[in-house]
């Protein structure tokens, strides 16, 4: 990555398609009709677009076509995955059919979560193709990003390239494994690995002197609920364990902001 250019990260968007675009608009990334106009900025959607919200895959719609836009303007947009794709995609490839142990299925997850039925229904070949092909984790510069702010990617590997093969492995194989679709499931759904008072430093640091960076920058854990305050008070993301980590969910579906960050990140 050249560190010259613009960098962004978007947190949890949760199928609010509306906020998302205007959210956008103000960080000059698309113009009045939604379009990319961040030239040679790169942007990275930190995961679930989907569940809780109208339009999950409308959402997921809009991050695909800027991705096409950016890369004809010298810009880039991907995205890390999230917990609730996982669930999304796992729903639609398994059903309702229940884990070894008779008790979770991701029909019954989806539903506990915020699944809407409309996103399922609009779901397409190219959607499928998309998603499952989406890295677990990356990094921009000195920024770790990822989902999840949980260190239960090291179960995965032990490098960013080992991780993503593992993930995507899972998510595209010919024969789908419900039990390691579940263990993605259950891994990027874990948090507050950061927060704790005792280690939280020691494991944000045992994240990135793993798998590089200076700061992991994450969606997932709601703002508002470490800063016990309503969503609606947040303006803007949260810095802790000695700035090590950087969480970006504003709580959209909570009534929060959609939180489009600029990196490095200066409070």
């Amino acid at each position: 990555m050249d560190e010259t250019r613009p960098l962004y990260v978007v947190g949890d968007i949760h199928g609010h398609r509306a906020e998302l675009r205007d959210a956008l608009q103000q960080a000059g990334l698309v113009d009045a009709a939604g379009d990319w106009s961040g030239v040679d900025a790169d942007v990275w959607f930190l995961g679930d677009f989907v569940d809780r919200g109208p339009d999950g895959v409308g959402v997921i719609d809009d991050v695909m076509r800027l991705q096409r836009q950016a890369r004809e303007s010298v810009g880039r947009v991907d995205a890390v995955l999230g917990n609730h794709e996982v669930l999304l995609l796992g729903y639609h490839q398994f059903g309702n059919a229940a884990d070894a142990a008779g008790v979770h299925s991701f029909g019954l997850s989806w539903l506990r979560n915020g699944g809407q039925q409309s996103d399922q229904d609009a779901l397409t070949d190219e959607h499928l193709a998309w998603l499952t092909t989406r890295p677990a984790m990356a990094r921009a510069g000195d920024h770790l990003l990822v989902h999840s702010d949980t260190v239960r990617y090291l179960e995965w590997g032990r490098t960013i390239e080992d991780v993503n093969a593992v993930v995507t492995e899972r998510l595209t194989a010919d024969e789908p494994d419900l039990e390691l679709w579940f263990d993605l499931w259950r891994n990027l759904t874990a948090r507050g690995s950061f927060h704790h008072d005792e280690d939280g430093v020691d494991q944000a640091e045992l994240m990135l002197s793993t798998f590089g960076g200076r700061q992991i920058v994450h969606g997932h854990t709601i703002i508002a609920a470490w800063l016990g305050v309503d969503a609606p008070a947040v303006t803007g993301p949260l810095s802790y364990a000695g700035g090590r980590a950087l969480g970006v969910d504003g709580g959209l579906y909570e009534g929060g902001p959609c939180l489009v960050v600029p990196l490095p990140y200066d409070s």
